[in-house]
């Protein structure tokens, strides 16, 4: 089954509009791994308006107590940002090409020339920490093709035009994401997808898209916690994740 982690940056983000500790990063992190999630992501910015660079220990520790567990942090690959995921030694690192003072990661990896000179070093860099590696990538078999030959152990999709595309045609919709998996797979490559997944979306993509090996999804997954309640929000999403039998959508 496709493992669910949960990016926490909402509720980090929630918690810093007031200062405190309300709501309780941490006490939702546990919560969340035992509702049923398999990992805990996190996104530090430069200006931490979500996530805290000096929460990122913390949370190790608590995924830690946890096996079987993972804790991915994602983000640019910034001075400040590899000091600490070499300090946290998490199990996934995902690097994505987002500028500082960007809203949302909304596109990936282009592979130009200072990108490659780039990725190439903090890749080798970041695995010789012992640290799974993941290039965030749009659906594009020449992308996954770059990324396996810098190195990368997977790639994570960015799913944002699949889910804007999904309601007038989930085929035509993830066709592109098929492909790029299919490719990834083929040159050694594991895969992960994240962006704008949600409950409606979420089952069609795992079924449809071959050898998911992760999900992350925190903005949705947050949203519908309003309504349903943190414990019935996890259920539901590891649910959709489960359901594999009924008939999927024609168009």
């Amino acid at each position: 089954m496709t493992r669910l982690s949960v990016n926490v940056n909402k509720i980090a983000l929630l918690r810093n509009s007031r200062g405190g500790r309300r709501p309780d990063l941490y006490l939702a992190a546990k919560d969340i791994i035992v509702f049923g999630a398999q990992g805990i992501t996190v996104h530090p910015r430069p200006d931490e308006r979500h996530v805290r660079f000096a929460d990122l220990p913390i949370l190790r520790e608590i995924v830690a107590e946890h096996p079987g567990v993972e804790f991915n942090i994602e983000g640019y690959p910034s001075e400040k940002t590899l000091e600490w995921v070499e300090k946290t030694r998490p199990h996934q690192y995902t690097l994505v090409p987002d500028p500082p003072g960007v809203l949302t990661s909304n596109e990936g990896w282009t592979f130009d020339e200072p990108a490659v000179e780039l990725l190439t070093s903090v890749l080798a860099t970041v695995k010789s920490w012992g640290v799974r590696t993941s290039l965030f990538i749009d659906p594009m078999e020449a992308r996954a093709t770059g990324a396996a030959k810098l190195g990368a152990d997977r790639i994570e999709l960015y799913t944002g035009a699949y889910a804007h595309d999904y309601p007038q045609s989930p085929r035509s919709a993830v066709r592109a994401y098929v492909a790029t998996a299919q490719k990834a797979r083929e040159l050694g490559l594991e895969i992960n997808a994240g962006h704008d997944l949600d409950l409606d979306n979420l089952n069609f993509f795992v079924r449809t898209v071959p050898d998911v090996a992760e999900v992350s999804i925190g903005h949705a997954l947050v949203c519908d916690a309003l309504y349903f309640g943190l414990e019935a929000t996890v259920k539901k999403y590891l649910a959709e994740l489960e359901r594999l039998n009924e008939p999927l959508p024609a168009a």
